[in-house]
């Protein structure tokens, strides 16, 4: 042993540190951005699912649903405008997330975070008090520009903050925050839907000023991360908060590893540029193709759609969101087993577990109305099995685990993420605004489309991504170095972690 840190079986060296209640609660803290997405993503679906939201601003699809008696039941909801107040918030997290990127790495990952939340604020503000489309697709596009901020610097926090043994569970904590905020905004829209008056939509929207102010106060008081503190060029305050959050003094081989990083990050005078070299292709690829695949598996437009889904098969108003309520719970118990499975059993066994039970995303022909199952002991997946002349069989399988972007280099950290986020973020609105048009054109048949993708993105996950499980984040370059296909766009001369040797517990 030299410096005070062992070789770890992944490869990886295993610096100092536990689990401290201070790194709890910063990161319970950071995670709440989660809150204003998945309370988003939950929202809106019932909220266009809402007589009177749907009569006040969508008169058309309104009277189209009441007056469609035919059997063709997948159309009832098939507009353009209606698919726009849902996804422009996403084309709007596309754009934002460029302009979080230079916030995140000038400013630092908090401040990003508190912007996110004060426009989301203001975009909230707007929608429940809205009176024309105008002021709709307004207040989504401020919604979108705070998701882009939270979901560019949420995630590095938590990665830079976290012990490297449990990264993997504290980085979920952001997807269990989001499917807390989906499960609560399908409380809210069962609860608002039945007030008289007809106003109830303006509540659902309006609340969605609570996440917002959380994660906006909750940004002020967070410390910053020592990998940011070092960027910025406060390297002392770095090295005291490192020890801080490890718990322990014995961190000045993690620092060195961290303080060479960041050296090497300042050579770099163009990200964008530097991205696109060779040795960054594994991490690049990543970045991009696996947002890809998730967004064309279909389960974010399901989330968010669920209530329209349900209601376009059949269900009445009160079963519609009262079955959005049951997916949301199924969701958010999928994330505890992912929690506490993940940093023993690894990020990509469980993403490929994740995506075999995807795979019953397929439809079925089947008499039933409920089916809740168990998949393997790394997930746990809800089905509902419904009937409208054939069935559609609709899964929420687990989170979607640690991605690529916690991973990244520093040296290109802030741009890859941009790009993961945008990518994700360009995809869902792909899909948010073509999903009803999909729906009505091939019906069921859409869902073996996603079918598809989940295949192909299973083949992907196992053949292409490496298991990170107690790897730092400074040294995923070993990972890559270590991989079968992508060790061949890495030379030796690109490895500069661990290069120091300290004399610190020789």
């Amino acid at each position: 042993m030299a410096g005070g840190v062992v070789v770890s079986a992944s490869g990886g060296k295993e610096y100092p540190g536990k689990m401290t209640l201070f790194v709890f609660l910063t990161c319970f803290v950071a995670s709440s951005g989660g809150l204003i997405f998945g309370y988003d993503l939950g929202i809106s679906g019932g909220v266009t699912s809402m007589d009177s939201f749907l009569l006040k601003f969508f008169p058309s699809v309104y009277h189209k649903e009441k007056e469609d008696v035919s059997t063709n039941q997948y159309c009832k909801f098939d507009s353009e405008l209606l698919t726009l107040f849902t996804s422009s918030l996403y084309l709007a997290a596309l754009v934002a997330s460029f302009f979080a990127a230079t916030v995140t790495r000038v400013f630092g990952r908090k401040w990003s975070m508190f912007g996110g939340g004060i426009t989301f604020l203001v975009g909230a503000v707007i929608n429940g008090a809205a009176e024309t489309v105008f002021m709709l697709i307004l207040g989504r596009i401020l919604l979108g520009i705070g998701v882009g901020f939270a979901n560019q610097s949420v995630p590095l926090y938590l990665s830079e903050m976290a012990p490297p043994k449990l990264r993997g569970m504290l980085n979920i904590g952001f997807q269990l925050m989001i499917t807390i905020g989906i499960l609560a905004a399908n409380l809210i829209n069962y609860a608002t839907a039945k007030i008289a008056g007809g106003w109830g939509w303006r509540v659902s929207l309006g609340l969605a000023a609570v996440p917002a102010v959380v994660i906006a106060l909750g940004a002020l008081l967070l410390p910053d991360t020592p990998n940011s503190l070092i960027e910025r060029g406060h390297a002392e305050q770095a090295r005291s908060m490192l020890s801080k959050i490890r718990g322990t003094d014995d961190v000045q081989e993690e620092y060195d590893d961290l303080v060479a990083a960041s050296e090497e990050s300042k050579t770099i005078k163009h990200p964008w540029k530097n991205i696109l070299e060779k040795k960054y292709r594994p991490a690049l690829t990543m970045a991009i193709l696996i947002p890809f695949f998730q967004q064309l598996t279909g389960i974010n437009v399901i989330m968010f759609y669920a209530p329209v889904l349900f209601k376009t098969i059949g269900f009445e108003d009160d079963a519609a969101l009262m079955s959005a309520v049951i997916t949301g719970l199924v969701n958010m118990f999928a994330t505890f087993v992912s929690i506490a499975t993940v940093d023993r059993v690894g990020r990509r066994a469980l993403f490929l577990q994740d995506r075999c039970g995807d795979l019953d995303w397929i439809p079925i022909r089947d008499k039933r109305c409920w089916c809740q199952s168990i998949q393997g002991i790394c997930e746990l997946c809800g089905a509902l099995h419904l009937r409208v002349r054939s069935r559609l069989r609709v899964v929420v399988g687990p989170p979607r685990l640690a991605g690529p972007q916690r991973d990244l280099p520093l040296q290109i950290r802030s741009a890859g993420q941009s790009i993961n986020v945008s990518v994700n973020m360009f995809f869902t609105f792909i899909i948010g605004q073509a999903f009803l048009t999909l729906l009505c054109r091939l019906k069921f048949g859409l869902f073996y489309f996603f079918g598809g993708w989940v295949l192909v993105m299973t083949i992907f996950i196992g053949l292409f991504l490496p298991e990170t499980k107690n790897v730092p984040i400074e040294e995923m370059v070993l990972a890559w170095k270590k991989h079968w296909f992508w060790g061949k766009f890495i030379c030796d001369d690109d490895i500069h972690v661990g290069k120091k040797t300290s004399t610190f517990g020789a």
